[in-house]
């Protein structure tokens, strides 16, 4: 029967080792305060490597463990040399999760290629390559959880995201082939769909020049987002980090190729 204990032991990260990218963000950074919560040893990555030693510092001053590095997900070979010096590190990598990500506002008919040549490396690309550095270890070690940052704007086409969306659906695909490729190894990975967050990547619709936020702007954007869920709110970075949790634990070790849209009810399938 299940217990008390058994519940607990199901969310536990203890012991166990993370890698987030896109850590100095918002999804990021709560989700790796969310596994740290959980007892795993955090590695916060970013291409900003102050704000992942912010995050870092965060979670070490409320007694976790974790540590910062810096990664452009977008540079061939930087997830793996990272991913290596994990492993000779902390013997092992039991949790990826692939959350760092860019925004580009085009319609279809006026995406500059340049631009989407770079949404591609970041969105796309970076986590083609954070999966294959992290799932080579994982299937060395018969085991692992990997779990990729994709968004509801593959549920629900909206126009000027375009771009964005095209990546983001690469990256469902993507889950779902290499869930298939590495079961048998007993790697799980699967996708979070996040619907509306408040957060750094959203922040330019409310944003002032000088950095600071328009709060008459930002209701503005809110409370429409907030109208449109059955839900009746918007979401927030913790929505969304566990999520994750769920993902990444042993409470999940029946689910993989999967997607996961806390949207707050925008966007419902089967």
């Amino acid at each position: 029967m299940e217990t008390a204990q058994s519940v607990r032991n199901a969310f536990d990260l203890t012991g166990r080792v993370a890698l987030v990218t896109g850590a100095g963000g918002s999804i990021g950074r709560t989700t790796a305060e969310v596994l740290a919560g959980a007892g795993a040893i955090v590695v916060c990555a970013d291409v900003d490597g102050p704000a992942a030693a912010e995050t870092a510092s965060g979670i070490l001053g409320q007694g976790g463990r974790a540590e910062s590095a810096e990664l452009d997900v977008s540079v061939r070979g930087a997830a793996s040399a990272l991913v290596d010096y994990i492993t000779a590190r902390h013997g092992g990598l039991h949790v990826m999760c692939n959350i760092a990500g860019i925004m580009i506002d085009s319609t279809i008919v006026d995406l500059d290629p340049d631009e989407f040549d770079r949404i591609l490396a970041v969105n796309l690309k970076g986590v083609v390559y954070g999966c294959q550095a992290a799932g080579k270890v994982m299937v060395a070690q018969r085991g692992g959880s990997i779990v990729n940052m994709a968004s509801a704007a593959v549920l629900a086409p909206a126009p000027g995201i375009g771009p964005y969306a095209i990546c983001k659906a690469g990256v469902a695909q993507l889950t779902q082939t290499m869930a298939v490729e590495v079961g048998e190894y007993g790697v799980r990975v699967n996708t979070v769909a996040p619907g509306f967050v408040p957060s750094n990547m959203t922040a330019r619709y409310y944003t002032n020049p000088d950095g600071t936020v328009n709060e008459e702007s930002k209701a503005a954007v809110v409370k429409p987002m907030a109208r449109m869920t059955p839900l009746g709110r918007v979401g927030a970075t913790s929505d969304i980090a566990y999520c994750v949790l769920y993902l990444a634990t042993d409470a999940s070790s029946f689910v993989t190729g999967q997607l996961l849209s806390p949207n707050g009810g925008i966007s419902m399938r089967y």
